[in-house]
């Protein structure tokens, strides 16, 4: 079987977590603290703040934004659950933005009118407090017009970087143009903790709040006091310990990816399957090979993944068109049409197998299987 994915784990990341569990300190200590300062300076942000999952990374960049019952937050039609669910479990509404269709990120038109729609309207005006752009699949979204969009509403911006550690843009690194920068350690990613997650920041009092609201609102800089409510967010030692070797090989595993990827490309040059796209000035860090298939072959998507697994490779859907999901379609009445690009994006969409350790021999077998399937 050619898996979709497989994390790279040597010996060195083994040897790191035995010696942090042999070690008897657990939780949130000297390691944690070396997997943030080694996470900050590749971001290139003066803190990271290391949490269990990037959902609650989300969720604590929010509470750090003071988002309460009642807010509105702009998100992006098409991704992974959390990036809507943190909005809704800090009280508020997120308002979904349609996706470009050749990059997959949100659509800054769309995110422009949506937010002109909102502002015009002093009842919906004075709710709009963030809005969440996602590096989708690890290609960063056009943060410089969205800023730009943003500011002139003085809106905070929170990039979901969850699958985009080492993505730049101009040169520029993910986690480093928002106030707040989200990312994600699980196993479907460049590095691994297992699960785990983090907040990158330039803001000091961000920073602060962050990390009581992850330590059940212990004040970090004098822990004998509570000073918020908090949750339990830490991250243990082990994991962190995990983090800090994988960081060391994080650049060495981009660039397999993308010699992977670009192998990709050429192997569908032709094909009627569509290669992700990149856009100008931007390094892509390939968290998935994503392509779209085509349009007709769309509802015979299940039925190929299915096949193509009978056939020994694993493949998978994109992610999720979060606005007709049980919840937020019975929630909120979306339908069909509402965000034609994801709409198409979502039915279309098949991730191919990619990792490090992936060969051409083994990706001239993916693509072989998939095209015959698609006569």
């Amino acid at each position: 079987m050619i898996k979709l994915t497989i994390p790279t784990i040597e010996d060195d990341d083994l040897q790191a977590v035995q010696d942090a569990v042999a070690s008897g300190f657990l939780v949130q200590g000297p390691r944690v603290a070396a997997f943030e300062r080694a996470v900050a300076e590749r971001v290139g942000v003066k803190h990271a703040v290391a949490v269990s999952n990037c959902t609650c990374a989300l969720h604590l960049a929010l509470l750090a934004l003071d988002v309460r019952p009642g807010d509105l937050c702009l998100v992006t039609a098409y991704s992974w659950v959390s990036t809507a669910n943190v909005v809704e479990l800090c009280g508020a509404r997120p308002v979904f933005v349609d996706v470009d269709l050749s990059t997959y990120n949100i659509d800054l038109d769309r995110l422009e009118k949506v937010l002109s729609q909102l502002m015009s309207n002093y009842a919906t005006a004075r709710r709009v407090k963030a809005v969440l752009p996602v590096h989708t699949f690890g290609h960063m979204a056009d943060m410089q017009g969205l800023i730009d969009v943003c500011g002139r509403w003085n809106l905070s911006v929170v990039e979901d970087a969850a699958c985009a550690l080492g993505a730049t843009l101009h040169g520029q690194q993910a986690g480093s143009w928002g106030e707040m920068g989200c990312f994600s350690f699980h196993p479907r990613k460049a590095i691994t903790t297992g699960e785990g997650g983090m907040v990158t920041t330039n803001d000091d009092a961000i920073a602060r709040r962050l990390r009581a609201l992850r330590n059940h609102g212990l004040d970090p800089e004098a822990a004998s006091d509570f000073i918020i409510p908090g949750h339990n967010y830490r991250l243990t030692e082990f994991q962190a310990a995990l983090g800090s070797t994988q960081m060391t090989k994080l650049q060495r595993i981009i660039d397999a990816r993308c010699t992977a990827a670009h192998r990709y490309d050429e192997l569908l040059d032709g094909s009627p399957l569509q290669s992700p796209r990149v856009m100008s000035g931007a390094g892509h860090i390939y968290q998935s090979y994503v392509t779209l298939l085509p349009a007709e072959a769309a509802p015979q998507r299940a039925d190929l993944i299915r096949r193509a697994k009978e056939a020994g490779v694993e493949t998978q859907i994109g992610t999720i068109h979060m606005p007709l999901t049980t919840f937020y379609r019975k929630q909120y009445g979306y339908r069909l049409g509402d965000f034609p690009a994801t709409d198409a994006v979502a039915a279309r969409a098949l991730a191919l197998p990619l990792y490090e350790a992936i060969n051409a021999q083994r990706q001239r077998a993916v693509v072989e299987v998939v095209l015959k399937l698609l006569g």
